[in-house]
């Protein structure tokens, strides 16, 4: 090899605090599926939405090792920087959720009926699946843009932001096709089709950072970025006013939940998490607003 040559092998992708934390995040993903796939076992939607969040960010982080340790993500065509950044996001939040429901709807105390050593397993992966989480968002601390530092848009709070934004809509979209009636009214159709946009073009912003296209567009995206987070806040204040006003109030809706209403299917309980998660997400929104004055892309790292 030639003097001051590239090694062919990364090895700082593997003993850098960051490597060491996806090292232990493929550790723990591999252990927490293989339990529940051995013994702990899991059923209906929730325990299959468990097992897809462990599997595919054990893929993917599979691959992200891979591709560093090799030095592969070079010849990708993407913004490696803030694709790394955005899954490191997004995977913190579907394995804290996966660590919230699997032990919510498969773990008990007790033996009786599924037995000790199932229970045991449960238990086991429960843990692990914590592990998992933490592992994750110690990744995203790690990565995350500090003062004055030059780094990806993905890997600053704003480009966080618009993960949690985009996983909040997707709790939003979850409830109202869980029975919501939001077809009910016009101004809760009004606010289905706030969510639905916003998440686009959260969905779009996201996107063209990964792939680094940034700079290939026609207008200056930064300000575009910021004209638009402005935009969706004013859009979800709207909703804020509206859905609790016609879901809610006694003259459109119920004030309280109806004691009729079965659990798990009552539209009153998924208008409820349609206003809880709408709020959340007009703060994200603000606090993303503030904090992209501070600042600035750079779509090649």
């Amino acid at each position: 090899m030639e003097s001051g040559a590239v090694p062919y092998l990364n090895t700082a992708a593997v003993t850098s605090p960051v490597g060491i934390a996806r090292l232990l995040q493929m550790t723990f993903g591999c252990t927490t599926f293989s339990l529940v796939a051995h013994q702990g076992g899991f059923s209906a939607a929730y325990g299959t939405f468990c097992m897809f969040v462990w599997t595919f960010c054990f893929a993917v982080t599979v691959f992200i090792i891979a591709c560093e340790f090799t030095h592969l993500h070079s010849c990708l065509s993407i913004s490696w920087g803030n694709f790394t950044a955005a899954f490191a996001m997004l995977a913190t939040l579907m394995s804290v959720t996966a660590a919230v429901i699997y032990p919510l709807y498969f773990v008990q105390l007790g033996c009786y009926p599924i037995g000790c050593e199932v229970r045991d397993f449960r238990i086991a992966a429960s843990v692990f699946a914590g592990l998992l989480f933490l592992a994750y968002g110690a990744e995203v601390l790690l990565t995350r843009a500090k003062p004055g530092q030059v780094t990806s848009y993905m890997a600053t709070v704003s480009g966080l932001l618009k993960i949690v934004q985009a996983f909040v809509a997707c709790i939003i979209f979850g409830a109202l096709v869980n029975d919501s009636q939001y077809s009910k009214y016009v101004a809760t159709q009004w606010c289905v089709a706030v969510y639905s946009f916003c998440f686009v073009v959260t969905v779009v912003v996201v996107a063209f950072s990964v792939t680094g296209k940034t700079a290939a567009l026609g207008f200056p995206f930064e300000r575009s970025v910021v004209v638009y987070t402005f935009g969706a806040v004013l859009l979800y204040v709207s909703t804020a006013v509206v859905w609790p006003v016609f879901c809610f109030d006694s003259k459109y809706g119920s004030p309280r939940r109806p004691g009729a209403c079965a659990k798990g299917r009552c539209p009153w309980d998924s208008q409820l998490v349609v206003a809880v998660f709408t709020y959340v997400n007009l703060l994200l929104y603000v606090a993303d607003l503030a904090y992209s004055q501070r600042i600035r892309f750079v779509s090649h790292l």
